[in-house]
């Protein structure tokens, strides 16, 4: 079991008053808190190591290169990859999706398709939409039903021959929906697809081993998972990544460059052109050290304790509809109350303190699907307490009667 009160007392910001309010933290699935071994980790690479990587032959060089190495093999080990090479440092989810789509420009031709689901987040969709422009693929859409499941026969029918690459998120960020992508990559790769996961809302909770989904992309970001903001992470299989072009060109990607020619380096440097984020790379192993210290069997069943309890409290709220109603879910309700527009119930509770994230979460599809404006997102991470839920209930249950 998890001593919460002592966790808690890892993160500084939860001790802050907003509106004159003790913060209650419940938009964990757009970014999560930080504990303060993070932010101390941050702190002390700038006051002692700042230098940059893999060129200098000074201490203070050699110092950060081996700390960013180091957390290069700590994302490694978290993540079940094979080889450190196979992991690429980047600027959060978004930038990994957007690398391979950009190397799938060199492989597409017209009438190859690419398949998205209709959970995605836009992150997941416009890359793929304008990569299809560029090459005269086709997009081909997984739907889904009344509860925000994929309608998985849809897509078994949607693939053949001409499916290249088949894109889906491991868990919906706008309903918390757990998809079953093991079944997903094992049906893609069965036509000779590739297979991209964005886990963006799926490493705060599980711990993804990419040999065992045998995904040939997995891509994240930091910040949700306790790290800092501007880092991720793109797992790719070694085949893949030695297969698709450069994303940028510049310093540290390269070999040898003349003016007639230019080599490139050997992964993973061959897709981390420029200074990266050095303290970002290297505070993010200290994010995972952390997760790990916790224990994600541990977050896992105290965030679904969470989830049942703030289910179980706001179906007392009259008028109100939750989406995404699956058993197979992450520490996610979103909802609406009849007749109120979800931004006026953020904006009233979070005057009480309140934070959650109101309107359409970069997931549009989802809000034309159920024909709503958006959605009341609340997110748990293992930091909050039944006692904050409590709070946000009956917070919405004011904002329902001053609405109404």
């Amino acid at each position: 079991m998890l001593d919460i009160q002592k966790i808690r007392a890892d993160f500084p910001i939860l001790s802050q008053t907003v509106n004159g309010k003790l913060l209650v933290y419940f938009d964990n699935g757009a970014t999560s808190q930080k504990p303060q071994v993070v932010i101390d980790a941050e702190v002390k690479y700038y006051n002692e190591i700042n230098a940059n990587i893999h060129r200098g032959v000074h201490t203070l060089s050699q110092l950060a290169t081996d700390a960013y190495e180091v957390a290069r093999g700590k994302v490694k080990d978290h993540i079940n990859a094979k080889h450190a090479h196979e992991v690429l440092f980047t600027s959060g989810t978004t930038h990994g999706i957007n690398l391979v789509a950009n190397g799938f420009a060199s492989i597409l031709k017209p009438g190859d398709e690419v398949v998205v689901s209709s959970l995605e987040h836009h992150s997941n969709i416009v890359p793929w939409q304008m990569l299809c422009e560029k090459t005269g693929a086709i997009l081909k859409v997984i739907p889904i039903d009344e509860n925000g499941e994929l309608i998985i026969e849809e897509f078994d029918k949607l693939l053949s021959d001409k499916t290249k690459i088949v894109t889906v998120n491991h868990i919906s960020n706008a309903l918390g929906v757990i998809n079953p992508i093991k079944y997903i990559i094992e049906k893609a790769h069965a036509v000779g697809a590739a297979v991209l996961i964005d886990g963006a809302q799926a490493v705060p909770h599980l711990k993804p081993d990419v040999q065992e989904l045998d995904c040939d992309f997995y891509a994240f970001s930091g910040h949700k998972m306790c790290g800092p903001t501007g880092t991720g992470i793109l797992y790719g299989k070694e085949e893949w990544l030695n297969k698709l072009p450069p994303y940028q060109g510049g310093g540290e990607m390269i070999k040898e460059v003349t003016f007639e020619k230019t080599t490139y380096a050997d992964l993973p440097h061959k897709f981390e052109a420029g200074t990266p984020n050095i303290a970002g790379g290297i505070v993010l192993g200290t994010a995972i050290d952390y997760l790990n210290s916790v224990g994600f069997e541990n977050i896992q069943a105290y965030e679904h304790e969470l989830l049942e309890h703030a289910t179980k409290r706001l179906n007392e709220i009259e008028g109100i509809r939750i989406y995404g109603n699956t058993k197979n879910k992450a520490s996610v309700v979103s909802f609406n109350i009849d007749g109120i527009h979800p931004y006026d119930v953020g904006s009233i509770i979070d005057k009480l303190g309140i934070a959650v994230r109101t309107g359409h979460h970069c997931a549009q599809p989802i809000m034309n699907f159920f024909c709503i404006p958006g959605t009341i997102r609340a997110s748990f991470s293992f930091y909050n307490t039944k006692e904050e839920i409590d709070q946000m209930v009956g917070a919405v249950k004011k904002a329902q009667t001053m609405l109404s």
